[in-house]
């Protein structure tokens, strides 16, 4: 729980692999404008009264009343772009509200994972991993991806606590072939199979797709300008 650690301070980056923050990240790569993260469905409808695009999904589906839910695919859509979406989901969209004590709170995932753990290394503030995992529980994607940050990151700092050692041994351990370790053991993975999303899920797990780090600024999500983040030469 992020209450154990502290935002004050630090950059926060929020994880949800499979796959609200994958979505985000695929959101901004083709033109949204701004994403505002909501807890509730009420919310959201009430966003879309407004004139923004209501993304609503819970337990993996699609919320009853709403139009899409969180596939990545579907922000792939040309009619996306210069929108405004109001998203809720089941956890990544709760992480990011547990998040606004933070420094900065900024959107990790696999998809943006190179130009991430760049722009971190060049902040002077700490880093802190907040897993989304699934209704409050750890889950093994998300560690996972926690694990690959602190992997990419383990030159230029250091560890707090144990917990950063364990998710960086289990992405080690599971690196080559990310696919295949978390569909033989993800518990998550098993509820979104049910739901014919092998093709989200592959989708999410690969590596510097997009050039983008979503960051919060006053209450909604927007993309990070690439003048901010120092690239590897």
């Amino acid at each position: 729980m992020i209450k154990h650690y502290g935002a004050e301070g630090k950059i926060v980056v929020v994880v949800d692999i499979l796959r609200a923050t994958s979505c985000m990240v695929t959101a901004f790569a083709h033109g949204v404008k701004s994403i505002i993260p909501v807890a509730s469905l009420e919310e959201c409808e009430q966003y879309r009264n407004k004139g923004c695009i209501a993304a609503a999904e819970r337990d993996g589906k699609i919320a009853k009343g709403f139009d899409i839910g969180n596939s990545p695919y579907s922000f792939m859509d040309t009619s996306m772009k210069g929108k405004t979406v109001a998203l809720t989901t089941t956890n990544g969209t709760f992480a990011i509200q547990r998040s606004t004590a933070a420094e900065e709170v900024v959107i990790g995932s696999f998809l943006n994972r190179t130009i991430l753990g760049n722009y971190l290394i060049s902040q002077p503030n700490d880093v802190l991993v907040l897993c989304a995992g699934w209704k409050g529980k750890m889950n093994l994607e998300d560690t996972i991806f926690a694990g690959a940050l602190v992997e990419d990151l383990k030159n230029h700092f250091y560890y707090e606590n144990d917990s950063a050692f364990c998710a960086q041994t289990l992405y080690n351990s599971s690196k080559k072939d990310l696919f295949k370790f978390i569909t033989s053991n993800s518990s998550h993975y098993k509820r979104l199979k049910s739901l014919n999303l092998d093709k989200d899920i592959k989708f999410c797990l690969q590596n510097d797709v997009y050039p983008f780090i979503p960051v919060m600024k006053e209450g909604a999500l927007v993309s990070m300008t690439m003048e901010s983040v120092k690239v590897d030469e």
